[in-house]
């Protein structure tokens, strides 16, 4: 049975693991993503390119590399698959991730295939997140969906009749840039009052002075209704009626969470396709970031992801 060695980089920690060609986590470990120290006033741009330092993404990358190292020997690997915050570039040939200011125009996949030997795909973790969710978890026989991320970042894949969509960049589904209030606090480098600048983890932090996993009871209902105004609206525009929710923001409020994310849908999707759409805890839990990330790289083999066609 084939292998994949499964990598997600994500805002907060950094997980690697071993993935079996059924979708089965065998292993995994996980540490916390590096902040390196930045000179005072040169803060990075959000632009890719735009200057993370090449001395900040190595720090980061010697960490990972340290991580995917603890796997060895990787000759019983497959294939290297990669989930990774948004933006990407075409192909998943380099990563700057939002919130990862240190990694910008990173070559993530050269730098990994160098270090491992292994064909290495990348692309964005809440695609990756998707693939998992048709593939062994709660979107499976389902040929239109959404799995959603919010975490540090909020993130969307799209999947429609059983295919993902890439976009003309290979950004598609970036639902965290969605704006869902008129009344946001600002949130640089987000425009005011969209999703992530409102509801990821930083943010509730930024907005309440508490870290999300001591947020008052409004702060979760309102997390959740902004989340369920996008997932509503996304429901509508897109005739889908199911959407996947993980990530340590939405699955660490819980319930709360989600019944205030469902009423906000309800109230959004009258119409006829939509009414009745439902949001959901992702069915992979807090397993789907590296199942989404060996799809991605089963994918990129040929190889089937449940329903959803074979890149």
């Amino acid at each position: 049975m084939d292998h994949a060695l499964a990598v997600d980089i994500g805002g907060s920690r950094m997980a690697v693991g071993v993935v079996d060609e059924c979708g089965r986590l065998r292993e995994r470990r996980s540490i916390t993503t590096p902040v390196p120290a930045s000179p005072a006033g040169s803060g990075p741009s959000i632009e890719a390119g735009g200057g993370g330092g090449e001395a900040e993404g190595e720090q980061i990358f010697v960490a990972l590399a340290d991580l995917v190292a603890s796997f060895a020997p990787f000759d019983r690997f497959a294939v290297c698959g990669v989930g990774c915050a948004g933006p990407i570039s075409p192909g998943g040939v380099t990563v700057s991730p939002l919130d990862i200011p240190g990694l910008r125009a990173f070559p993530l996949a050269e730098r990994l295939t160098a270090l491992t030997g292994l064909a290495c795909r990348v692309d964005n973790d809440a695609k990756a997140l998707a693939l998992a969710e048709g593939w062994v978890g709660g979107a499976v026989g389902v040929a239109d969906y959404v799995a959603m991320v919010v975490s540090t970042g909020v993130g969307s894949g799209i999947v429609l009749e059983g295919r993902l969509l890439d976009g003309a960049s290979g950004n598609a589904g970036h639902i965290g840039q969605m704006v869902v209030t008129d009344a946001g606090q600002p949130m640089p480098p987000q425009a005011d009052g969209t999703l992530e600048a409102e509801a990821a983890g930083p943010a509730i932090a930024a907005h309440t002075g508490r870290p999300p996993e001591e947020a008052a009871t409004a702060d979760v209902a309102r997390a959740g209704t902004l989340v369920g105004r996008a997932a509503g609206s996304v429901a509508n525009l897109l005739d889908l009626r199911l959407v996947l929710v993980a990530g340590s923001v939405a699955l660490g409020f819980g319930e709360p969470f989600f019944a205030a994310a469902q009423a906000e849908m309800d109230r959004i999707c009258t119409l006829e396709f939509s009414r009745g759409a439902r949001i959901e805890p992702a069915g992979c839990g807090d397993e789907g970031p590296l199942i989404g990330a060996a799809a991605v790289g089963f994918r990129s083999l040929g190889r089937s992801i449940g329903a959803i066609e074979p890149r």
